[in-house]
């Protein structure tokens, strides 16, 4: 019979732990589905007809829950509803939701976000204007 020695035998003990530590987080990801799902998630605008018998807010979740499948999940989505100038509402949604969003009744468009720079004066990107 071989033996190990002891500094070899503590080396082993913490690769076993490392490797079961590694895939125990694996497989607890891809079972939430977190790897996926809120990697993929990006800010998109809803457009939608301006609804004439519901506040707007109650329209904007109850279009975003039936293609979410959950009120629940619709409040967690939704981070603003336009009614002044605009109907419709901003929604952190997958690939998927966008698809299945788009076909819900009232949808005319949805569109992702998109954030612009302005530009200051003087500060490279002023098309050449000074202020006085």
């Amino acid at each position: 019979m071989q033996t190990i020695g002891l500094g070899r035998r503590v080396y082993l003990n913490l690769s076993l732990i490392v490797i079961s530590s590694l895939l125990a987080s694996i497989v607890m990801a891809e079972s939430t589905g977190e790897s996926t799902e809120s990697s993929s998630a990006k800010v998109h605008i809803i457009y939608t007809e301006k609804p004439t018998d519901e506040e707007p807010k109650t329209y904007h979740l109850r279009t975003l829950s039936s293609a979410l499948g959950s009120e629940e999940a619709a409040k967690d989505a939704l981070i603003y509803s336009y009614k002044e100038a605009a109907s419709g509402f901003s929604a952190k949604l997958t690939p998927d939701q966008v698809a299945e969003i788009s076909k819900q009744p009232g949808v005319i468009q949805v569109v992702p976000s998109q954030t612009y720079q302005l530009h200051k004066p003087g500060g490279g990107g002023g098309g050449g204007f000074k202020l006085t």
